[in-house]
C-alpha cells in the first residue's frame, strides 16, 4: 500500500473525494492510493447497488398495504426467486463486459474496449428474447412449480408474466452498468438507477393504489411501475453511451457483430452465468422448501426477510463491484501485486460494513419486519429468518469481495466451482435434512443458508491466496 494513503482519506480531503466520486471524474486506477481509488469507485457503487435493491423494498412495502397481502407478498417473491436467474445471466454477461473491458482501459485501448462493449450487447439481446418468450407463456407454470396455491397463481400470473416478459430491461440496466463500472466510471452506473428508482417510487403508489386519476392496478401495478422505472434507467444509459463524453463511447463502426470478440465473451460469461445461476438455484429450492414445510405464512416471511437482507447485501456488492474493476484494471496495466491489494483493501471495508448490518438486524428485526407486514404469522417468522440468516453476514460480504475478484481477473471458473460445491453438495443437502428429515421445518432452511456461505467465504479466500488468477488472460 502506498505511503500517502494515510493523508489521502483524511477529513481535509474526505468532502472532495466525494464530490469527485459522485461527479464521476476521469481517473486512472492503475497508479497512485489504492485507498484513495477503491473510495472513489466504491462509493458510487455502493449508491448503485443500494438503489438496484430499493426496487424490491419498494415494491415489497405498497404491495404490503394491499388487501390479503400474503397472496401478493408471496407472488412478488416467488416471481424473483425464479427472475433471479434472469439477474444470473445479466451478472454473468455484465461480468465478462467489465473484465473485458477494464482489460482494454487498463492497457490504454478506450477503441477496443467500446467495440467489446457493443458486442456484449448483442449476446444480452439474443438471449433476452428467449426468456421474454418464454417467461410470457409459462408465467402460471412457473408459479405452480414455485408451490404457490392456487389462489396465489390466479391473482399472480399478470405480475409475473410482465416480469417476465420485460427481463429486457434487468438484462440491459445490469450489462451497460458493467460496461461502465469496467471503464471506471461508476458514477454514471449509478445515476442510471438513481433515475429509474425515482420513477419506480413516483409510480408505486400511482399504479398499485391508484392515486390521483390513476386506476388502481393491484399487484399488477408494481410490476408495471418496476418494468417503467427501469426502463426509463435504460434509456438513459443508452443515451451516454452512445452519444455521452464519458470513457466508453459506442461508434457506428462497433455495430458490425464481431463474433470473435462474442466467443471470447462467452468463454467468460459461460462460467460467470453458472456461477450465478447455481447460487439462484439454490435460492429457489430453498424459498420451495420453506413455502413446502411452512405454507404460505412462512413464505411470505422468509421472502420479507430475504428483501430485507438483499437490501442491505447489495451495497456490499457495490464494493465487491469496485475490486473486481480495480483488478482488471491493473492487470491490464501489469500491476498484479496492487490489484491484490485492492482487494484486500476492499475486503476489510466490507468487514466492517457488515458487522455493523449484523449487529443492526440482530437488535431491531422485530421493528424492521413490522414496517413491511402486519400479519402476526408472517411477521414472526420474518424476525426470526432475518436473526438466523444475518448471523452470517461478515462472511457473505467478504466472500463477495473474493469472488468478483476472481471474475474482475476473468477467472469465472473458480468461482462457479466453489458455488457449485458450496450451494448445491453442502447448503441444499442441509436445507432438506435439518427441514424434513429432522423436521425443524423453515427455521432449519434458515440456518443452512449462514453455515454454508460461512464454508464458501472460506474456501475463496484460501483459493485467493494461492494467486493462479494473476495469470488469466483474455
Amino acid at each position: 500500500m502506498h505511503q500517502n494513503d494515510a493523508s489521502t482519506l483524511s477529513m481535509g480531503n474526505i468532502f472532495r473525494l466525494i464530490r469527485a466520486a459522485l461527479r464521476g471524474d476521469e481517473q486512472d486506477y492503475t497508479s497512485g492510493s489504492i485507498r484513495r481509488s477503491v473510495f472513489l469507485l466504491a462509493i458510487p457503487m455502493i449508491l448503485e447497488m443500494g438503489m438496484e435493491s430499493v426496487f424490491a423494498v419498494v415494491d415489497l412495502y405498497f404491495v404490503g398495504r394491499l388487501p390479503d397481502s400474503r397472496h401478493n407478498i408471496q407472488t412478488v417473491g416467488l416471481t424473483e426467486s425464479v427472475l433471479s436467474l434472469v439477474y444470473a445471466l445479466a451478472i454473468g454477461i455484465s461480468m465478462a463486459a467489465t473484465a473485458m473491458v477494464a482489460r482494454r482501459i487498463g492497457e490504454k485501448d478506450p477503441r477496443a474496449a467500446a467495440h467489446a462493449a457493443m458486442q456484449s450487447l448483442w449476446l444480452a439481446l439474443a438471449i433476452t428474447v428467449v426468456i421474454s418468450i418464454t417467461g410470457i407463456i409459462l408465467a402460471p407454470d412457473i408459479l405452480r412449480w414455485m408451490g404457490a396455491e392456487a389462489e396465489t397463481i390466479a391473482l399472480g400470473t399478470p405480475y409475473t408474466r410482465l416480469m417476465m416478459g420485460g427481463s429486457i430491461v434487468i438484462m440491459l440496466l445490469f450489462l451497460i452498468n458493467g460496461i461502465f463500472r469496467g471503464a471506471g466510471d461508476a458514477s454514471m452506473a449509478m445515476k442510471s438507477l438513481w433515475i429509474a428508482n425515482i420513477a419506480n417510487i413516483i409510480l408505486c403508489p400511482l399504479l398499485i393504489l391508484g392515486w390521483g386519476p390513476f386506476p388502481a392496478l393491484g399487484l399488477f401495478g408494481a410490476a408495471l411501475a418496476t418494468t417503467i422505472g427501469r426502463g426509463i434507467g435504460v434509456c438513459y444509459q443508452v443515451y451516454h453511451l452512445f452519444g455521452g463524453k464519458g470513457i466508453v463511447k459506442l461508434k457506428t463502426a462497433d455495430w458490425r457483430p464481431d463474433f470473435s470478440i462474442i466467443g471470447s465473451l462467452l468463454k467468460v460469461a459461460t462460467p460467470g452465468t453458472m456461477q450465478f445461476i447455481i447460487g439462484s438455484c439454490s435460492w429457489i429450492f430453498l424459498a420451495r422448501l420453506v413455502a413446502e414445510t411452512g405454507h404460505s405464512a412462512a413464505s411470505a416471511g422468509y421472502q420479507t426477510a430475504i428483501r430485507i437482507l438483499i437490501f442491505f447485501l447489495l451495497p456490499a456488492w457495490g464494493m465487491a463491484n469496485a475490486a473486481a474493476t480495480l483488478v482488471g484494471q491493473n492487470l491490464g496495466a501489469g500491476h498484479p501485486e496492487r490489484a491484490e491489494s485492492s482487494v484486500n483493501t476492499a475486503a476489510l471495508y466490507n468487514t466492517i460494513f457488515m458487522a455493523a448490518v449484523m449487529l443492526f438486524f440482530l437488535a431491531a428485526a422485530d421493528v424492521i419486519v413490522g414496517f413491511f407486514t402486519t400479519e402476526a404469522d408472517v411477521k414472526r417468522i420474518g424476525v426470526q429468518a432475518l436473526r438466523i440468516m444475518s448471523a452470517g453476514y461478515i462472511f457473505y460480504g467478504i466472500g463477495m469481495v473474493m469472488a468478483n475478484a476472481f471474475n474482475g481477473a476473468g477467472d469465472t471458473k473458480t468461482p462457479t466451482w466453489i458455488n457449485l460445491f458450496g450451494f448445491w453438495l453442502f447448503q441444499i443437502p442441509l436445507a432438506y435434512l435439518l427441514a424434513k428429515t429432522l423436521e425443524m421445518g423453515p427455521p432449519g432452511v434458515f440456518i443452512a443458508i449462514p453455515v454454508a456461505e460461512t464454508a464458501i467465504t472460506i474456501t475463496a479466500w484460501l483459493l485467493f491466496r494461492r494467486g493462479r488468477w494473476k495469470t488469466v488472460a483474455i
